[in-house]
């Protein structure tokens, strides 16, 4: 009998590709008030671009964020919206994550103050509903993206974890 060398049967280490980049618009957000889990805000996503070597297309109007600020000032976020392909598949995407940052960055992001994305950390797990036919591929694979806001504009990188 062969023996089988137990590092091969360990676990595959992650990598990352990226494979396109979301510049989604939006529009002020509207603030639902404080509430004892924190303050609800809801921020329209009004249209968009996404483009990248797996994936081109636009993000249709009507889709919305709806962070949750916690007490401790950190936003857990909670974006659904709908990426209209080239070749004209809608897929729909559903982007939960987190933002961190003081309270100083806080108030510089919330103003539309430009802010280095070093100074804070945002980072989210899209999962994407893609019917079958070439886009079938992303609802069939995990996903993590790094997100910069850019005043009306929130910039996605999105990456494969393969």
């Amino acid at each position: 009998m062969t023996a089988i060398v137990a590092h091969a049967l360990d676990p595959v280490v992650p990598e990352l590709e990226k494979v396109f980049t979301i510049r989604a618009e939006i529009d002020a957000p509207l603030s639902a008030g404080p509430a004892p889990h924190g303050e609800r805000l809801h921020i329209p996503i009004t249209g968009g671009r996404v483009d990248g070597p797996r994936l081109s297309g636009q993000i249709l109007p009507g889709g919305s964020d709806w962070p949750l600020i916690g007490p401790d000032g950190h936003s857990r976020i909670e974006a659904h919206y709908t990426i209209q392909a080239d070749d004209g598949t809608l897929i729909r995407v559903t982007n939960r994550g987190l933002r961190t940052s003081s309270p100083e960055v806080r108030a510089r992001l919330r103003s539309g103050e430009q802010v280095l994305p070093s100074e804070y950390y945002m980072r989210a797990a899209p999962v994407f509903d893609a019917p079958d036919g070439p886009h079938r591929w992303l609802s069939e694979t995990l996903f993590v993206c790094s997100i910069a806001p850019r005043g009306r504009v929130i910039v996605i990188d999105v990456y494969r974890v393969g």
